[in-house]
């Protein structure tokens, strides 16, 4: 009998409040921000807000959090839900912060008149130097004393327009001397006279994100608010609005973020590395977006697998890709087609093969008979890895070398017995002979071989680029590295096979579908694949190749 799984701690509060009565059902939230693309770290949030909801029959809001004008798009928004919707999970409803402009400015006037919020004339910088420090007490700003009429008066004048970007900022009145600096008075709004995305220019006051936060989940009913750790701070401030709001109290759990070796997660310098052409654009298969890693060829279950596996954690640290690496493999070894292609070729000829025959031979997809079978033609002239052929071989050499024998995947056993080269010294042709009787499936030749190589037939095969990704960045952590982060960048992160050759089974393959390239790798067709050139992208090596190197 197999052992049930612990409950992490977000799951044993869950239960708590469910047996307890406190909630007879749990919503949560992934509130991002439509001012880039989602990255792999999103994924643990997003797998952790709906999971939880499946779980325990409850529903998860998507809400933007779109309270910057500035830095946000349209763009952004449909890429997240289309991110959301590919890893499997749909939103309960769809809102989003600026639904609750109107809502929360009038919060604000509560505060107001509560004496809980004052406007201040301060500069940032003079702001920033009345805060103190984690040591010493705040002090007041000359602003902070101002009626409530005023304050009234001034921020309706704020929001009608009357005053210039950094002019005035509205602050809650806290205690300057708080142990918690961000309790020091913190700013809720500030002016920015700027086009926002789904308002037009109705506003040029917007909430700062402590703000907006804390009350657009108390307006949703958000029963857990799960963030990561950085804003274990932001917690004393999203309480204290809620409490003097008198709103619903919806509360704030903090987890560990992913945080992943060999790349990067700040949306700062993921921009720099897309505005600085270091990559192609948010979806280059380089990049840690979920949409990069899609058109890498990820599967969605396969980072549905690696956010259970790494768990939920109250502690940062930092996991290794190759445990994404290996969730992919486990997924596509069992879902992959099989299919033959050549990347280094050299042409094989069999000598005594009929000239103008093709014979059509069955293989197998793969190990899950659900993937059915297929034909590939075979003939006299073949190309196969020039990696195959070793003039001189070396000890336990298993593959083709004069006088050497070797299957032909699918097909015959082959032996060398001779080869060309050019006037470069290359070898160019490989001479070999083939036994009839040898035929896979129908072998009764009775000669064993130790090795299996792949081929495509020359007068059938298919051309593609290739392209064969690797790490961003040569160092685990670039982030905490001296100096500029992408100093770090692999310059052999990307190498491009102008040239393969492909099977031509491989000519109706559909952008969704996954391949094993027999012995190569696994693959998937790029979106910039059209009918006269098709392109594949390297998802992932069949072993775990880098951690060897690095050794």
């Amino acid at each position: 009998m197999s052992e049930e799984k612990s409950l992490n701690f977000i799951e044993e509060i869950i239960e708590n409040d469910l047996n307890s009565g406190k909630y007879s059902s749990i919503i949560t939230r992934f509130p991002p921000e439509p001012n880039g693309y989602l990255h792999i770290g999103h994924s643990k949030s997003i797998c952790l807000n709906f999971g939880l909801a499946l779980k325990y029959g409850g529903s998860t809001n998507l809400r933007f959090d779109d309270t910057n004008p500035v830095t946000e798009d349209t763009e952004y928004v449909e890429s997240i839900k289309d991110d959301i919707k590919w890893l499997g999970f749909n939103w309960t409803n769809e809102y989003y912060a600026s639904d609750y402009f109107d809502q929360l400015y009038e919060y604000a006037v509560i505060l107001i008149n509560k004496g809980l919020a004052y406007v201040d004339d301060s500069s940032s910088e003079e702001i920033a130097q009345l805060k103190g420090t984690p040591t010493e007490p705040g002090k007041d700003s000359i602003y902070r004393s101002r009626s409530i009429e005023e304050n009234l008066q001034l921020f309706n004048e704020m929001k009608e327009g009357k005053f210039k970007d950094g002019e005035k900022v509205l602050r809650a009145k806290i205690d300057m001397a708080h142990t918690n600096m961000l309790m020091r008075d913190p700013i809720i709004y500030r002016i920015k006279h700027a086009h926002h995305h789904r308002t037009g220019d109705k506003w040029c006051i917007y909430p700062m994100y402590d703000f907006a936060h804390g009350q657009s989940d108390s307006i949703e009913k958000i029963t857990h608010s799960i963030c990561t750790l950085e804003f274990i701070p932001h917690r004393e401030l999203y309480d204290w609005l809620i409490e003097h709001l008198n709103i619903f109290p919806s509360h704030q759990y903090e987890f560990a973020r992913l945080n992943m070796t060999y790349t990067v997660m700040s949306k700062r310098k993921l921009l720099q590395l897309v505005t600085e052409g270091h990559v192609s654009g948010w979806d280059d298969p380089r990049m840690p977006t979920i949409s990069g890693f899609r058109r890498k060829g990820y599967t969605a279950l396969s980072i549905r697998n690696f956010c259970e596996k790494i768990g939920v954690a109250k502690r940062e640290n930092l996991i290794d890709l190759s445990l994404l690496e290996f969730c992919l493999r486990e997924d596509l070894n069992i879902t992959a087609k099989r299919v033959m292609a050549v990347l280094d070729p050299v042409k094989l000829i069999i000598t005594n093969y009929e000239e103008n025959k093709t014979e059509y031979l069955n293989s197998e997809n793969g190990p899950d008979e659900s993937l059915g079978s297929r034909s590939i033609p075979f003939s006299k002239e073949l190309w196969i890895e020039r990696e195959d052929f070793m003039e001189v071989p070396a000890k336990k050499w298993f593959r083709l070398a004069p006088g050497a024998i070797v299957r032909l995947k699918s097909a015959y056993i082959v032996k060398c017995e001779s080869f060309e080269k050019d006037a470069s010294g290359n070898v160019s042709c490989i001479h070999c002979s083939y036994i009839p009787e040898s035929k896979s499936g129908q072998d009764s030749s009775g000669i064993t071989v130790k090795g299996t190589i792949h081929w495509v037939s020359v007068a059938h095969a298919e051309t593609a680029e290739v392209r064969l990704y690797d790490r961003l960045f040569k160092v685990e952590n670039p982030s905490a590295e001296e100096g500029d982060f992408k100093e770090y960048i692999n310059p052999d992160s990307l190498h491009i096979i102008e040239k393969a050759y492909i099977e031509p089974s491989l000519k109706n393959a559909a952008m969704e579908e996954r391949f094993q390239f027999i012995r190569k790798g696994y693959f998937c067709l790029d979106k910039d694949s059209n009918e006269d050139k098709l392109i594949f992208n390297r998802t992932v090596t069949l072993k775990d190749t880098w951690t060897k190197m690095k050794d």
